[in-house]
């Protein structure tokens, strides 16, 4: 019921228009009743946005059930991936929308309000992550904003190709400028063996035309002289 809905939507928004499209238009085409609509949508807005819901909830589990370990940024880099997986699994539905979104003004505002409620799920985990260090929510806050920024950049860019290519090669290939720019490097694994002895320097001065013999034993005095001691 709730696909049948959207699908009958899309399709009387792209014959007559988003603003001249009701609710009631909508259910005669899908063939059910009004209570029905409003049992899966608040508002015709709603159906533009049928799965942001719960992809929001996805990610917020997902960001909630982190272990201690796991590296802060990398983290909700992986999530907002979970977006782009959204829009990925229906190229065509995705293209439609983003193309709907740029002519009405209402619906670019209301998208605008999904992705800042991502964005404060991000930073909301990062500020647990963060807290007690200096500048903890300052820190937590741009990296949220650079993790969406990085995201909606990539994901935009596909749209805007009409879903042509790997969105994901993209999206990741952005999020990785993120990584490298907040994130913590991995540690350099341990070397086997002892540390390696620091190089002895010996300065040894020797009068002009001292024959060899004689500067390499007094190296070798100077050597002694510095392990004895």
């Amino acid at each position: 019921m709730r696909d049948a809905l959207v699908a009958a939507a899309f399709q009387l928004f792209l014959e007559r228009g988003y603003e001249q499209t009701t609710v009631d238009d909508i259910v005669a085409l899908a063939g059910v009743g009004r209570r029905s609509f409003f049992r899966y949508f608040p508002s015709k807005e709603d159906v533009v946005f049928p799965d942001h819901e719960r992809c929001l909830a996805d990610m917020t589990a997902y960001l909630a059930e982190s272990v201690e370990d796991a590296e802060p940024v990398g983290r909700v880099c992986a999530a907002a991936r979970m977006v782009l997986l959204m829009y990925a699994e229906n190229p065509a539905f995705s293209v439609q929308r983003y193309r709907l979104t740029k002519k009405v003004p209402g619906l670019r505002a209301s998208e605008l309000s999904v992705v800042w409620r991502y964005e404060r799920a991000l930073a909301a985990y990062l500020r647990g992550r963060f807290a007690g260090r200096p500048d903890g929510t300052l820190r937590a806050d741009v990296v949220a904003a650079a993790v969406v920024a990085a995201h909606n950049n990539a994901l935009r860019s596909w749209l805007r190709s009409d879903g042509q290519g790997d969105a994901t090669t993209a999206v990741d290939h952005a999020l990785d400028y993120v990584k490298a720019a907040f994130g913590t490097p991995p540690a350099l694994p341990d070397r086997d063996g002892p540390e390696p002895e620091p190089e002895d320097v010996v300065v040894v001065i020797s009068r002009r035309g001292a024959p060899m013999w004689r500067v390499v034993q007094e190296i070798e005095s100077a050597l002694t002289t510095r392990r004895e001691n």
